[in-house]
C-alpha cells in the first residue's frame, strides 16, 4: 500500500487523528463510506486480531457496529453514533497501529507509532459500496422483534436501557428465531395474512410466555393486524399469573393467558396452533387438536419420545444397533417425528422437519412446521402418504402411535372435515 500513499496536507492545527475522525464523520455523512478496518493490534487482549466498522440502523436510529475479530472467534456489538465515535478515537489512540479508511472518493491511512507519533495518508479511490442500504438490509435480517418492546422487560429479557440482559441472550435469539420462522409460514398461508383477517393464534404450554408474547406482538404491532388474538395456554397457574401480570402492564390487547391442558382445552378457533416443548404424546394431542380446529398453520417442538422407544426393543433387523441407549433414542425421535410429519402430509399440509435453532442455544431444537394446503390433499396422494406410515411401523416393529391413533380411531378413518365439525359450531 506504501507506493500508492501520500502524506496528506495538513488542514489546520488539529491532529493526524482528528483529521481521519473528521473525514470518517463526513463520509458517513454524504454517503461515500465504504469500509473501515483497525489493524496492527497492540492492545491487551492478546487473540484480538482486527476491528472493522460499519454503519448499520437499528430501531431507526444510526448506529456504529464493531466486529471484533479474535483468533477463534469473532464478536459484534452496536453503539450510538456518538458512543461509537469515542470509542474508535479510543481504539485508535491506545491499542492499533494502523486505521484504514475507504471511501468512494479516496483512501486514508493513519499510521501510529509505538511512540505515538501519528501519520495521515491518502490513497486513490475506493469502488462504490452503499452502505446505508447495507445497514438496513443486514438489521432487517438479524432482528425480528423490537428490543424496546415493553413485554421484554417485563419478562425480563431487557433492561429499562432495552439492552438484552447477558443472562438472556441464548433466549434472544431464539425468540428471533422462532418470530422470522413464524413470519415465514405466515407468508406460506395466504388464507392467513389477507387484509383485515382475524387471526387466532392458540399457545399450549406457554411458560413464562416468551413466544406468546412475541407472536402477538408480530401480528399487532409489526403486521399491524389489529384483529389478531393470541391465547397461552399454560398447566402451571403461577405462570398464567406472571404473564397476564405482563400483558396487563404493557397494556397489550387480544392477547390472554387461561390454565389448561391440551387433552382437555377446547378454544373457539385456531387458525395458528402452537405448541412447543410438549412432552411425549402432548404433542400429538395438540397437533390434534389443531387438526381437529382446521388450522392453517401447525408449529411444533416435540420433547421426549417415549411412547415409540421401548416399542423398539422388539425383534428386527436393527436390534443390535439400537441396544445403545444413544442410538435407541434418536431413532425413536426420528420415527416419532418423521410419522407425525407424514400423517399431517396426509392431511393436506406441507410439512418441513428441521432444526430451528443450533444446539449451543437448546438441545430441544427440532421444529415441526405444518402449513395447509389450499387445494388439501387428493385422495390417491393421502392413500399412498398412509401406505408409507403403515410400511415403516410394520419395518420397525411399532404398534402404536398416538396421533396416528387420534387421526385414525380403531372404529373407522376419520377425516379432517368431519373433525371440523365437531369443533366449530
Amino acid at each position: 500500500m506504501q507506493d500508492t500513499l501520500t502524506p496528506a496536507p495538513e488542514d489546520g492545527p488539529s491532529s493526524p487523528r482528528a483529521r481521519f475522525l473528521a473525514a470518517f464523520k463526513a463520509s458517513l455523512a454524504d454517503g461515500t463510506f465504504a469500509k473501515l478496518v483497525l489493524a496492527g493490534h497492540r492492545g491487551p487482549e492478546p487473540d484480538l486480531v482486527r476491528v472493522a466498522v460499519r454503519p448499520v440502523v437499528l430501531k431507526g436510529q444510526d448506529q456504529l457496529s464493531f466486529v471484533h475479530s479474535h483468533t477463534t472467534r469473532d464478536i459484534t456489538r452496536n453503539h450510538a453514533l456518538p458512543e461509537g465515535l469515542a470509542l474508535l478515537d479510543g481504539l485508535i489512540a491506545r491499542s492499533f497501529g494502523h486505521a484504514h479508511l475507504l471511501t468512494t472518493a479516496g483512501e486514508l491511512e493513519l499510521r501510529v507509532s509505538k511512540k505515538g507519533k501519528e501519520t495521515l495518508l491518502r490513497g486513490r479511490g475506493a469502488p462504490q459500496a452503499p452502505a446505508a442500504a447495507d445497514a438496513a438490509h443486514n438489521r432487517e435480517k438479524r432482528r425480528w422483534v423490537d428490543p424496546a418492546r415493553p413485554f421484554l422487560q417485563g419478562l425480563g429479557v431487557t433492561d429499562a436501557q432495552h439492552r438484552v440482559v447477558p443472562a438472556m441472550a441464548r433466549k434472544w435469539k431464539q425468540i428471533n428465531k422462532f418470530v422470522e420462522v413464524f413470519a415465514h409460514a405466515l407468508e406460506a398461508a395466504p388464507q392467513l395474512s389477507a387484509a383485515g383477517r382475524d387471526v387466532h393464534v392458540v399457545d399450549f404450554g406457554s411458560g413464562k410466555g416468551y413466544l406468546t408474547f412475541a407472536v402477538h406482538d408480530h401480528l399487532r404491532h409489526t403486521l399491524g393486524w389489529a384483529g389478531a388474538q393470541v391465547t397461552g395456554v399454560e398447566l402451571r397457574p403461577d405462570l398464567v399469573a406472571l404473564c397476564r401480570q405482563v400483558a396487563a402492564d404493557a397494556g397489550l390487547q387480544g392477547l390472554r393467558f387461561d390454565a389448561g391442558d391440551v387433552r382437555s382445552y377446547a378454544p373457539p378457533a385456531i387458525d395458528v396452533m402452537i405448541a412447543l416443548h410438549a412432552c411425549d404424546t402432548a404433542t400429538d394431542h395438540a397437533i390434534h387438536l389443531g387438526l381437529r380446529a382446521g388450522a392453517s398453520i401447525i408449529m411444533c417442538s416435540p420433547c421426549c419420545h417415549k411412547q415409540i422407544r421401548p416399542q423398539l426393543l422388539s425383534p428386527h433387523p436393527l436390534r443390535p444397533i439400537l441396544q445403545h441407549g444413544v442410538h435407541l433414542g434418536q431413532e425413536a425421535e426420528m420415527l416419532t417425528d418423521g410419522l407425525r410429519a407424514l400423517l399431517l402430509e396426509a392431511e393436506g399440509y406441507d410439512t418441513q422437519v428441521f432444526e430451528f435453532v443450533s444446539l449451543e442455544h437448546t438441545n430441544k431444537n427440532k421444529m415441526i412446521l405444518a402449513v395447509k394446503r389450499p387445494a388439501g390433499v387428493t385422495p390417491g396422494r393421502r392413500a399412498e402418504v398412509l401406505a408409507q406410515v403403515r410400511e415403516i411401523k410394520a419395518f420397525y416393529g411399532i404398534r402404536e402411535h398416538c396421533l396416528e391413533s387420534l387421526v385414525h380411531p380403531a372404529t373407522g378413518v376419520e377425516t379432517v372435515d368431519d373433525m371440523a365439525l365437531a369443533v366449530r359450531p
